[in-house]
């Protein structure tokens, strides 16, 4: 194996395959990252028998070969070369890498027990790939974090014809994003379990194409699998991904139909507001939301300890009402939604609230709702 390849694009491609590497891998090949050279150019692959990467590149290919190297630790070098042409050879058991004066030499792994990567399922369709990666990340706002409750840390991704449903929850909050999509069959109608971690991160590194194709395997050869390929510089990345197993919690209901209070507030002035007054909150206590005559009035702490106010301007339509939320919950809703107006509908002050930008007319609808669980507020 010998090969010329451009700095940059290589460092790129390295760093893209070998983030997902296991940490503490179950063998040791596993932690390896898979560098394949043909007349096609260079394929670099990684797998821990859940998620695979793979990176197609262009190269100067003298001889065609494969080595099996540390991944992580080809990533941190490629990430410190100078910005020169890198060249690799395969010479017996190592790889010596040479980029301008700086050489180095890499112990390979045994090629042979490296497992297979999974094929990728046939292409169920295409989305732009700046507003699936923006979609998924307000998205993942609500996944769970605890690996106990394996369900409740995936996404649901719901198709139905050109329209795509995200929805995660972790029993406190729950988040629900809508965008449209073109489907390979006008009708298709499928859903899946994706781990929110890896959807975050292959929605967010593959925003350098226009397009990203999406991929699940509905039945027969490939079930349990999702893949997503997208350009990317000087070639193409594919990752696949196990699905998760369960049955995701029937959320949707949760949204309620009607309110009785609809509250709109500056989202800027709000976030500002909550992070100003949750410095006095205990852990695990909540911010008090107070929503009466155009004002809404923030506040925490209570008794002997610290304690701290602030009222800003609110359109209030509806009843007055008075609740708390978990300060951190509530900024990550915030955070998460694109206006700069929010909307705030309650039914009661002992049920969820429903958070979204509040969008002008009535024909259009903020694609994202955020939907929050009520805290106990302390007497």
């Amino acid at each position: 194996m010998k090969f010329r390849v451009d700095r940059d694009v290589l460092a790129d491609a390295v760093a893209w395959a070998a983030r997902s590497l296991p940490v503490r891998p179950s063998v040791p090949v596993l932690a390896g990252l898979l560098i394949d050279a043909s007349d096609e150019g260079l394929v670099l692959s990684t797998f821990d028998y859940e998620t695979s990467a793979r990176a197609t590149l262009k190269a100067e290919v003298s001889d065609e070969g494969r080595a099996l190297v540390s991944g992580r630790l080809l990533a941190d070098i490629c990430r410190s070369l100078p910005n020169k042409p890198v060249e690799m050879v395969l010479d017996g058991a190592r790889v010596s890498l040479t980029c301008g004066s700086a050489r180095f030499s890499l112990q390979t792994m045994p090629v042979d027990d490296y497992p297979t990567l999974p094929e990728m399922p046939a292409a169920t369709g295409t989305v732009q790939s700046d507003h699936f990666a923006h979609a998924v990340a307000q998205a993942v706002t609500a996944a769970g974090r605890d690996d106990m409750l394996p369900v409740l840390t995936g996404v649901r991704i719901e198709i139905e014809g050109s329209s795509i449903s995200l929805l995660a929850t972790d029993r406190f909050r729950l988040s629900h994003r809508e965008l449209g999509w073109d489907p390979r069959t006008p009708d298709e109608s499928m859903a899946a379990l994706v781990p929110a971690k890896v959807l975050g991160d292959t929605a967010k590194s593959l925003t350098a194409g226009s397009e990203v194709t999406v991929a699940l395997a509905a039945s027969g050869t490939g079930e349990g699998i999702i893949g997503f390929e997208g350009a990317a510089p000087g070639g193409v990345r594919r990752t696949t991904t196990r699905l998760l197993d369960g049955e995701f919690p029937k959320v949707r209901s949760l949204f309620p139909h009607e309110h009785q209070t609809i509250a709109k507030v500056d989202k800027a002035a709000l976030i500002e507001s909550v992070k100003r007054v949750a410095l006095v909150a205990e852990r695990n206590t909540a911010v008090q939301l107070a929503f009466s005559d155009g004002v809404l009035t923030l506040d925490a702490g209570s008794g002997d300890e610290a304690q701290a106010s602030e009222s800003i301007e609110a359109t209030i339509d509806g009843e007055d009402i008075t609740t708390g939320f978990n300060p951190q919950f509530l900024l990550d809703g915030l955070g998460a939604i694109d206006q700069p107006v929010v909307e705030l509908a309650f039914t009661q002050a002992s049920k969820p609230v429903v958070i979204s930008g509040s969008v002008e007319g009535d024909a259009e609808a903020s694609p994202f709702r955020y939907l929050l669980m009520p805290r106990r507020l302390l007497s």
